[in-house]
């Protein structure tokens, strides 16, 4: 984020807070402004990135079926209301030709699809279509649980509810497989 973008945020929260009925020059509220603008550097920082390239790939002559790296820890805005939503990623995929993607690699594209303005729906088909670029396997699994601040906060206000997403392709959209990933989750 450049220095004007992070001056109309900042402009942008002041004119918020007035319109809520709040004091930006009250002590508790002065340095917000600038805090929020640091907050939206971060969390929409994969905006300033067009294309994921923290990755490695190596080759393996293991003829593994499934790679599975579950329980990934996510945080992500809603779109719709600027309200975070936040889960677990579970992601799966059968190698092809023996090419593997580092373990740790999975978590940085999770948080890389994740540092936008996004709806969970689009969040699991981008990982999919991300992991599918960089590596070509012969399928993949994707599964987002999730909360939605959207959900529990406001409107609805049902407290601990879970969204599930999931997309399988390839080897992996087949119900024998689809049952192994999902008895591996569990």
């Amino acid at each position: 984020m450049n220095d004007e973008q992070k001056q109309q945020i900042i402009a942008a929260v002041k004119q918020i807070l007035v319109a809520v009925g709040e004091d930006p020059e009250r002590a508790g509220l002065v340095e917000t402004p600038e805090r929020v603008a640091r907050m939206y550097a971060e969390i929409f920082s994969s905006l300033r990135e067009p294309e994921f390239t923290n990755y490695k790939l190596f080759q393996t002559d293991s003829h593994a079926e499934m790679v599975l790296v579950k329980d990934i820890p996510f945080y992500s805005m809603c779109e719709h209301h600027l309200l975070p939503f936040f889960g677990t990623a579970h992601i799966a995929y059968l190698p092809a030709d023996g090419q593997i993607i580092g373990l740790s690699k999975i978590a940085r594209l999770v948080d890389y699809v994740a540092h936008k303005p996004n709806v969970q729906e689009r969040l699991t088909s981008q990982l999919v279509d991300e992991l599918q670029k960089i590596l070509q396997p012969r399928g993949i699994a994707v599964e987002l649980e999730a909360r939605h601040m959207c959900m529990e906060m406001r409107g609805i206000q049902k407290t601990g509810s879970q969204t599930v997403t999931t997309r399988f392709t390839g080897a992996l959209d087949d119900p024998v497989r689809i049952a192994e990933f999902e008895r591996r989750l569990h």
